[in-house]
């Protein structure tokens, strides 16, 4: 980036090894989901995943979800003996896709992750720049909409640029999904709807 520059360094698909070595350098990236623009870190670097939440002005008590490539990936994160062989079924025939499902949490969830809630939100990703993001990384990210708080969720890096600036370690230059409004978030055990 040059010195001195107003916008993060826009990671092309081909540079996602780059934006993985920033993620694990405790980077805050923007990168594209099925509907909109999603703010991503190491779900485990506290100092990544409060500065997601200084650039969205948004309170940590929130939670957010995590996105990744394969339910292996984030397996470690449910409390599998709470969950019903049928319900994981159920939650696995819908992945990958634009489903988010609440799962009772378990101990491998950093508790700043999770916020003020007893469950993780949880999604393997049927949109390939995310499941790239994902896999080059090697695990699941932080997934947080791209936008100020009480502003719209960013569809394309002009607006990202304008939200947040050189205050982005990168985004991911890549489409979104096409999808019209962000995933719909479901209680796993009971199918409540949280988020439509």
């Amino acid at each position: 980036m040059e010195s001195g520059s107003t916008v993060p360094k826009h990671y092309t698909l081909a540079q996602l090894d780059q934006a993985a070595s920033a993620l694990h350098a405790g980077g805050v990236l923007a990168y594209p989901t099925e509907a909109v623009f999603g703010l991503g870190c190491d779900p485990h670097n506290r100092q990544a995943f409060e500065r997601i939440f200084a650039l969205k002005q948004r309170p940590a008590t929130q939670g957010v979800l995590l996105i990744a490539a394969d339910f292996a990936d984030v397996e470690r994160y449910v409390d599998l003996p709470k969950v019903p062989r049928g319900v994981l079924a159920q939650v696995q025939a819908s992945w990958p896709g634009p489903f988010t499902w609440i799962f009772p949490r378990s101990a491998e969830v950093p508790e700043w992750v999770a916020g003020a809630h007893a469950g993780i939100a949880l999604r393997v990703s049927a949109h390939a720049p995310a499941i790239a993001l994902c896999r080059a990384f090697g695990g699941a990210l932080v997934s947080t909409s791209a936008n100020p708080h009480g502003q719209p969720p960013a569809r394309d890096l002009a607006t990202l640029d304008e939200y947040f600036g050189a205050a982005l370690d990168g985004a991911v230059d890549a489409p979104l999904g096409g999808a019209s409004q962000p995933t719909t978030i479901r209680d796993a055990l009971t199918g409540a709807i949280i988020r439509t």
